[in-house]
């Protein structure tokens, strides 16, 4: 049952909200005047804002909020003792730790993760937040709060009606066949989402690119971003292979860097920590280089 809760982190150093937002990780979130987010997520409308010594969450949830604050920020695992680990590597990753001190990565709904990251495919931020916005205030569970409307992200089952004509109402261009194809498979089982969590990370990413309009960096995004939370892999984009061009590789010609490269050189110089490098690296690429 929904209820306004609060809840209050103490002296937590490991924790930069405009980072772990700013990464691009999630999507349905929004920056107010007074510095603090509100996003959506599962059925909760949630509140947060970092201040001197504490961080508070407050608003609407649908169960424990502490729990969910611990589940989904990823609290029980010690960054403080990664970040410090991977600024030993070089200076090149303790300068990106120092421009994305503190991200966080989020255990976000996988089914959610999935058709967000379909909509990301060759997208803009600001077009990805308006699709998303727009496929929820359409096909919705609306949450109100104050008198002002919230809008949880659709579930498979109220898009099963949803025909590629209306996808095309919110302007998804070659995105809309792609989106109801996907989320035909998920309705009719020819995935199945909760056996996810069960099998092994490749078996899973296997799984993941047979659904319409995934390919390899698409499925690794998923697998690391959402509550699947694999933390083998080490998504690639262009400007994550700028920055490792840039800074390890020195291939005159980067498209003629290849992923697997890459991905080798990765985890042999960051090691297990590899995912978490990877949102360094992605946050230098867009501030720095």
């Amino acid at each position: 049952m929904q209820s306004e809760q609060k809840y209050t982190l103490q002296n937590i150093d490991s924790f930069e909200l405009n980072h772990i937002f700013d990464c691009w990780q999630c999507f349905r979130r929004n920056k107010g005047k007074d510095w603090s987010y509100t996003w959506i997520f599962w059925n909760n409308i949630l509140n947060v804002q970092k201040k001197i010594d504490s961080i508070d969450f407050s608003w609407i949830v649908d169960w424990d909020i502490k729990s969910i604050v611990d589940q989904y920020f990823d609290l029980d695992r010690n960054y403080s003792k990664i970040q410090s680990q991977l600024s030993k590597v070089d200076k090149y990753m303790k300068e990106s730790i120092q421009y994305g001190h503190w991200i966080r990565v989020l255990n976000q709904d996988l089914r959610e993760t999935i058709i967000s990251f379909i909509i990301s495919a060759n997208n803009n931020i600001p077009r990805i937040k308006w699709i998303i916005e727009r496929l929820s205030q359409k096909h919705w569970t609306e949450i109100d709060r104050n008198g002002q409307p919230y809008f949880t992200f659709p579930t498979a089952e109220q898009l099963k009606d949803v025909s590629i004509s209306d996808y095309r109402k919110l302007w998804l261009w070659f995105r809309d066949q792609r989106l109801y194809e996907t989320t035909r498979m998920i309705l009719d089982g020819k995935i199945d989402l909760n056996s996810l969590y069960k099998k092994d990370t490749q078996t899973v990413k296997n799984e993941l690119l047979n659904l319409s309009w995934i390919w390899p960096k698409v499925a690794d995004c998923i697998l690391l971003f959402s509550d699947l939370k694999r933390l083998e892999v080490f998504p690639i984009d262009v400007r994550v292979r700028r920055v490792m061009n840039e800074l390890y590789i020195h291939n005159q010609d980067e498209t003629k860097v290849n992923k697997n490269q890459i991905q080798k050189l990765a985890h042999e110089k960051f090691w297990d920590y590899a995912w978490l490098a990877q949102e360094y690296l992605f946050y230098r690429a867009r501030t720095k280089l």
